[in-house]
């Protein structure tokens, strides 16, 4: 039996990067501590939150998406407080460096895994073998045009619940 989204790699790594942001944030400026800090700490706690989100929500593909989707725009917002963060000298090259480039290997991760849903979501492991998932379902492939780079902000595009 699975160990649920724990022995997910995205979630493990974006749990252990949040547990460093949250860590570098607290040596920043006092300044940035309770702006720019709290902000990128947010982010980046998001980013696992969504995760664990989405796979409650799984038997769903839309909504598994969805909360991919949020996790992947998630680790952008963290890249750019990153990026702020380093060109107002609050965080130093090196950090910067490091978790920058950790962070753009999770967005990586992210939309591979996002891609794998798209492709997959519709078989079910069962006993060895795949079978499709019940008529029943509510999801279909082509519903999950949503989750594309480009989400368009119309309330059309929303999936009905």
């Amino acid at each position: 039996m699975s160990g649920g989204y724990q022995e997910l790699e995205i979630y493990q790594l974006a749990l252990m990067l949040a547990v460093d942001i949250h860590a570098m944030s607290l040596t920043l400026p006092r300044f940035e501590t309770y702006e720019e800090g709290s902000q990128i700490r947010r982010s980046s706690k998001s980013i696992a939150a969504n995760i664990v989100e989405g796979y409650g929500r799984r038997q769903y593909k839309n909504e598994f998406l969805k909360y991919v989707v949020y996790a992947s725009a998630s680790c952008d917002e963290t890249k750019a407080h990153l990026e702020i963060l380093h060109q107002t000298g609050s965080l130093d090259k090196d950090q910067y460096t490091l978790l920058y480039g950790r962070y753009l290997e999770l967005g990586k991760k992210l939309y591979r895994f996002r891609q794998a849903v798209m492709s997959r979501h519709n078989q079910l492991p069962c006993g060895g073998t795949t079978v499709h998932a019940p008529a029943e379902r509510r999801i279909l492939e082509e519903d999950a045009l949503y989750s594309s780079v480009a989400m368009s902000d119309s309330p059309d595009s929303e999936p009905e619940a």
